[in-house]
């Protein structure tokens, strides 16, 4: 374990180089998912370098984390229905700014990839899921940081971490103007500079940052949720109010439009993977534990059973009807 973990590590300090190279030149035609399940051969697509989420040992190309179990488990369930045996595995490397291409151009089957599904992206590809439920965190030295709080941050002697042109960063120094902003390349280097102590907390998705406490566990990096501190409105004219999480994030399964029964068959396996066991966890929350910790999932299930709690925990396969949701209009008088 210890020389995974070294290989591991090492790792994340190369990847990222080969991201640039990649290009979406593959087929004309999109693949259909289940097609290739039943020709015994698919390619997925996910991230090379997120530790918890997806991860490749640099010695033997195995992929590791949630989002490849989430991905094996789905193609295995479906071969499984179809009655035919389990597909041979090859996977593609799908950079944020590419996966729609990689999908539309035929390069991948399906894309699970910390892969938020929105109303833009929907008008291109088609999602399977949710299968997780996300929201933005910070990732602070824990027990002596000083950082403890959202509101911590509110001071110019504060440094908050993260990628360049991030969302969550901006987000945060909109509600947050005395907060310093150091931006890196990467995520990797973001956590380098806080085990370090060169910054005091960096910011973007919980489960992102849960992946990395977890993989540096002698580091004692902790998670925080992030809620709005006060009634606020956002750059778009949306009423936000206090103590509303930060952002909603819910990963899905990118696949090429126009394949529902594909669609329909991952939405089924996701269902199947959630489905509870009789005296353990169900596969799914199995493997959410192995990727980011029990103490992390731990606190999302009792977050998310607070009374009047805006967090949620368990996601719901094939519902997206929080595409549809309408904001409420800033107050007049609020300005964005």
């Amino acid at each position: 374990m210890v020389h995974r973990r070294f290989r591991l590590v090492a790792a994340l300090a190369v990847l990222g180089v080969g991201a640039g190279l990649l290009s979406a030149c593959g087929a004309a035609e999109p693949r259909n998912l289940l097609a290739s399940i039943r020709s015994g051969y698919v390619v997925l697509g996910t991230k090379y370098d997120q530790p918890g989420l997806g991860l490749r040992d640099p010695v033997d190309n195995d992929l590791v984390g949630f989002d490849p179990t989430v991905s094996r488990f789905v193609v295995n369930h479906i071969a499984q229905k179809l009655g035919v045996p389990a597909p041979r595995i090859k996977w593609r490397e799908t950079p944020s700014a590419q996966r729609e291409a990689l999908i539309s151009y035929g390069e991948v089957d399906m894309i699970a990839a910390t892969y938020s599904i929105s109303a833009s992206r929907v008008k291109k590809i088609d999602f399977a899921g949710p299968y997780l439920i996300n929201y933005q965190g910070l990732l602070v030295r824990g027990a002596d940081s000083p950082v403890k709080s959202l509101t911590d941050l509110d001071n110019p002697e504060r440094m908050l971490c993260s990628v360049t042109g991030s969302t969550p960063a901006q987000n945060v120094k909109r509600e947050l103007p005395d907060v310093q902003l150091q931006e890196y390349d990467s995520y990797s280097s973001c956590v380098e500079a806080l085990r370090n102590d060169r910054v005091d907390a960096l910011t973007t998705d919980e489960v992102i940052l849960a992946g990395y406490a977890h993989f540096f566990p002698k580091s004692d990096l902790r998670v925080l949720s992030m809620t709005y501190p006060r009634d606020t409105c956002s750059p778009k004219g949306d009423f936000i109010p206090a103590g509303r999480p930060f952002s909603t994030e819910r990963y899905g399964i990118g696949m090429a439009k126009g394949q529902p029964d594909s669609v329909a068959a991952v939405n089924e396996a996701l269902r199947a993977m959630l489905a509870p066991r009789a005296g353990k966890p169900s596969v799914w929350e199995e493997a959410l534990r192995n990727a980011i910790g029990n103490e992390m999932v731990d606190a999302m299930i009792a977050r998310a059973a607070a009374p009047d709690s805006k967090f949620g925990f368990l996601p719901m396969p094939g519902d997206l009807s929080f595409l549809d949701s309408k904001a409420t209009p800033c107050p007049e008088g609020m300005a964005p």
